[in-house]
């Protein structure tokens, strides 16, 4: 598991997170959190995912609030 802190979140159900040491930040989908809901999950929330491939690229999966 990787960590990370949200950046960016929207009101359209998804959001970007800042990865340690990394410069460019993960998108995610509110259907990958994992114990928690979108409308509960802050911008500077630390968190721990996963990350899975998509179409798009790189995204976050298996999100959960640390």
């Amino acid at each position: 598991m990787q960590q990370g802190t949200i950046a960016k979140k929207t009101d359209k159900g998804f959001g970007f997170i800042k990865r340690d040491g990394q410069e460019k930040d993960l998108f995610f989908h509110s259907n990958e959190l994992v114990n928690i809901s979108f409308d509960d999950l802050q911008e500077g929330d630390k968190v721990s995912f996963e990350v899975g491939d998509s179409p798009k690229g790189p995204n976050a999966i298996k999100v959960s609030k640390i």
